[in-house]
C-alpha cells in the first residue's frame, strides 16, 4: 500500500529523479521551454514554481536554495535578475503545460512546459531551416540522351570481363613461376 502518494515515480530511483529534475529545470530557465512527458512536466511545475518564488525573495538563502536545484551559476542569476522580476505582480501560476498528443515512437502523452511571460529573445524562436521558405533554384538543361548512352558505353569499357577478371586473378596467386603449396611452412627453423 503506497499511502500518502505525493509524487510521481516514473520508474526511477529517488536519486535519479532528483536528477531529471535538476536537468529539466536548467533546461527550463535557460531555454524557457521544455518539452518532455506529460507526466514529468506535471511533477517538474511545482518545484520550478518554488524555484521562481524564491528568486523573488532575493536573499542569500533562497539563493542557495534555488542552487541546489539549478546547479548552473549564470542560470541562478537568470533566475533572480530576469525570470522572477517579470512575475512580481503575480502571485504564482508562472509555467503553463500544453498538452501536444501522444510521441510516435512509445504513444507517451507529451507536453509543452514552458513560462507564462516569456522573453522576447525567448519568444522568437528562429525557424528551421524545413519550414523557412526555400528559394528555387535555376533551371538547368538536362542532358541529351546522346550524352548519358556516350558515359554508360565508356563505364562498359572500363569494367574487365568475367573470364579475364578470373585469369587475373590466378596470375597473381602464383609467386614468380611456381605455385603456392597447401603445405603448413614451418615456423623457427
Amino acid at each position: 500500500m503506497r499511502h500518502a502518494m505525493r509524487h510521481r515515480k516514473l520508474g526511477r530511483t529517488s536519486s535519479h529523479r532528483e536528477a531529471l529534475f535538476r536537468n529539466q529545470l536548467q533546461s527550463l530557465v535557460e531555454k524557457e521551454k521544455i518539452v518532455t512527458t506529460l507526466p514529468k512536466a506535471k511533477e517538474l511545475r511545482p518545484i520550478a514554481e518554488k524555484v521562481i518564488t524564491r528568486g523573488k525573495h532575493g536573499t542569500v538563502h533562497d539563493r542557495r536554495w534555488v542552487l541546489r536545484w539549478v546547479l548552473k551559476r549564470d542560470l541562478v542569476k537568470k533566475v533572480f535578475d530576469e525570470i522572477a522580476p517579470r512575475f512580481t505582480a503575480r502571485p504564482g501560476g508562472y509555467l503553463r503545460i500544453v498538452k501536444l498528443g501522444p510521441r510516435l515512437g512509445d504513444g507517451a502523452e507529451m507536453a509543452v512546459l514552458e513560462l507564462v511571460e516569456r522573453s522576447e529573445a525567448a519568444a522568437a524562436e528562429p525557424v528551421k531551416e524545413s519550414q523557412a521558405p526555400k528559394a528555387k533554384a535555376p533551371k538547368t538543361p538536362k542532358p541529351k540522351k546522346e550524352a548519358k548512352e556516350g558515359a554508360k558505353a565508356e563505364e562498359k569499357q572500363a569494367k574487365p570481363k568475367r573470364g579475364e577478371a578470373r585469369e587475373a586473378k590466378k596470375v597473381s596467386t602464383k609467386k614468380e613461376g611456381r605455385a603456392q603449396t597447401s603445405a603448413p611452412k614451418k615456423i623457427g627453423s
